[in-house]
């Protein structure tokens, strides 16, 4: 056994340490405590110890040991003791970091420790260590917290870098440029069908862009004597009417790409995104040109600057002027913005130069909005009995939006009730939808409620009839719609109005007090109800702005009041002035009220009656239904 001890201790001082290892894992020595530590030397000299598969060498050669040392090694107190002490220290590097006293522990498997008395318990087994029968055990040692706050700002810093340099990069290269780019809606439309054929309703503001057509077509034109069309047109008016079309056949009217975005789709919260997006914007229209750049709500970004603005609003808004400003002629880029709100716009926007030419797009006109219902019934069949000049007249401020609705929700209900076509009913009962709101058909009223409704609209439909100066009825109805229980509708025997006479006011005056004159007459004063309320506000609203915005008194004069000033700039006197003649107004209409419904009691009575019994008359119904009860159906003489 010595010698075998002494011939290893040779060889490792010879350097031989692979002879070491080969000839201790060969079997043909003694496993002695001498033995095993030249071995663990040699395994520490060539650097082997340290490798994770290299430890089952370790293993196998303390197996060996074990096996030959049987129970002995299970009483020895402690292994990691003898192998340090194998050759004064020999192997001490191994056995001072990785044998300890309590196990040994294995590099590169996170500090678990192999205990001495499981060896020795595989040695008594005789069975190989390692197998089913006799595992290895292995305590992991947890890593303290410093170790996982370290290892938690390394990841945190790592991921922050990536992040920061990823940015970098997309920055350089412009990769959100190409992106906006990519946004179908920044894509110019080569192509449009939309002409100035298919708008209707704005005649005016049409003939005012048959220019910027012209323009787009030839350019040079325009500037062979130095002038200079508008770089941009703003398109005003209120929802609806068409701004987005007109722009659209512009540019199909002069066969040019057209180029759609939204004042919306500039704000952003990063500062500068807003900016490059409208520099990427005039950026593709210049590239095609001649076209057209149709910016709608402008207002998103146009507003009025202040200090208080967040600066990606200021940027957006500079880089807008910007470019605004570098067109050249002979570009032939025309921008087109629309917004309902023009007075909110900032001045630079609309200066000479930029925004210089504004088109007002109103509402349309009675004959606009029946062009607009021909166009909307050319792929919807129409009944013979529909008169669209009779619609046009009774939507006054429909938008070409409202009388779009207006044929579809018709259309909704021919097709709901199995019609074949629209018809007037079907129009009529969408009109009143739109006005007035669906019917209450749920709504449980009283027989009593019902015929005091009946005599109210019939009051106001008699004094409409028999007072010089009021719209004829167009129908009266005692079907709940929304908030009100009926309704009695005029329509004007012409066009829509653009003034008003004195005449046409008091006879205004005169039906919204029939309602309540047709309760007081029929039911008493006592059992008046509350359904005149809307009728005398919209009395005392006309009175008023006959008295301090029409000139319509003698006492207060030729003057224009503001009366809403709430006294800052209103004497007291007059104020009491201004109520005293409104007062005088609304006491004068409801006397002529009276009067006529006095001198009409019969026929009251039997309006009444027939608007119980059917619900809804037309204004023919009516003057056929006065014509049976006395012969009679016209009007009266003038009202005083």
């Amino acid at each position: 056994m010595a010698v075998s001890a002494q011939h290893l201790r040779e060889l490792n001082r010879a350097g031989q340490h692979d002879a070491v290892i080969q000839l201790f894992e060969s079997d043909r020595l003694a496993a002695t405590e001498e033995v095993f530590g030249q071995y663990v030397k040699a395994l520490a000299k060539t650097d082997k110890l340290n490798s994770t598969a290299l430890m089952q060498t370790l293993y196998r050669g303390a197996q060996s040991y074990m096996g030959q040392q049987g129970a002995a090694a299970a009483a020895a107190p402690s292994f990691a003791a003898r192998a340090a002490a194998a050759e004064g220290g020999g192997g001490g590097g191994f056995a001072a970091s990785a044998l300890r006293p309590q196990g040994f522990s294995l590099p590169g498997m996170g500090g678990a420790l192999l205990e001495p008395a499981a060896l020795g318990a595989t040695a008594a087994a005789g069975t190989a260590l390692g197998s089913a029968k006799n595992p290895i055990y292995m305590m992991q040692a947890e890593p303290t917290f410093w170790s996982q706050l370290w290892r938690s700002v390394r990841m945190l810093g790592l991921a922050f870098l990536l992040m920061a340099g990823l940015g970098a990069m997309v920055e350089e290269r412009g990769l959100s440029s190409r992106s906006i780019l990519n946004n179908p809606d920044l894509r110019p439309q080569s192509e449009t069908t939309t002409k100035f054929a298919d708008v209707k309703g704005v005649d005016e503001a049409k003939s005012e862009l048959e220019e910027i057509v012209a323009y787009l077509k030839d350019p040079h034109k325009f500037t062979s004597l130095g002038g200079k069309l508008p770089k941009g047109v703003l398109l005003v008016g209120p929802p609806g009417t068409g701004k987005t079309m007109l722009a659209r056949a512009i540019a199909g009217e002069a066969g040019v790409p057209f180029f759609y975005t939204s004042g919306s789709e500039f704000e952003e919260m990063f500062v500068g995104v807003g900016a490059r997006r409208v520099r990427d914007l005039f950026a593709a229209a210049k590239k095609n040109a001649p076209c057209i750049v149709f910016i709608d709500e402008i207002d998103a970004i146009g507003g009025s600057r202040n200090p208080k603005d967040q600066q990606y609003m200021k940027m957006t808004l500079n880089q807008m002027l910007v470019e605004l400003d570098g067109f050249k002629p002979s570009e032939g880029v025309i921008v087109i913005a629309a917004t309902n709100f023009p007075e909110s716009l900032d001045k630079a926007l609309v200066r000479p130069g930029r925004f210089d030419r504004h088109v007002v797009v109103p509402n349309p006109d009675v004959e606009g909005r029946r062009q607009i219902l021909e166009v909307h019934f050319e792929k919807i069949p129409r009944a013979a009995d529909v008169d669209l000049k009779v619609i046009a007249k009774g939507t006054p401020g429909f938008s070409g939006a409202d009388l779009a609705n207006l044929v579809n929700v018709a259309a909704l209900k021919a097709a709901r009730d199995g019609h074949v076509s629209v018809g007037m009913g079907d129009l009529e009962y969408a009109k009143d939808r739109i006005i007035m709101g669906a019917e209450r058909k749920s709504a449980v009223i009283s027989e009593k409620n019902r015929k005091l409704t009946a005599y109210h609209e019939g009051g106001h439909a008699l004094v409409a009839l028999y007072t010089d100066g009021a719209h004829p009825v167009h129908k009266a109805t005692v079907v709940p719609r929304g908030m009100a229980l009926g309704m009695v509708t005029q329509l004007p025997e012409t066009d829509d109005e653009t003034s008003v006479s004195r005449r046409q006011l008091l006879a205004k005056l005169d039906v919204c007090m029939g309602g309540r004159v047709a309760e007081e007459l029929i039911f008493g004063e006592k059992d008046v109800t509350t359904g005149a309320s809307s009728d005398l506000e919209q009395a005392t609203r006309l009175a008023r702005a006959m008295v301090t915005r029409y000139g319509m008194s003698d006492r207060v004069g030729q003057i224009s009041i503001n009366y809403e000033d709430e006294g800052r700039s209103l004497s007291s006197e007059t104020r009491a002035l201004v109520e005293d003649e409104v007062k005088s107004l609304l006491s004068a209409a409801y006397a002529r009220a009276t009067a006529v419904l006095k001198q009409h009691e019969k026929e009251l009575h039997a309006l009444a009656q027939e608007l119980v019994d059917k619900e809804t008359l037309t204004g023919a119904q009516i003057r056929e239904l006065l014509t049976r009860v006395n012969g009679k159906g016209g009007r009266a003489a003038p009202a005083s």
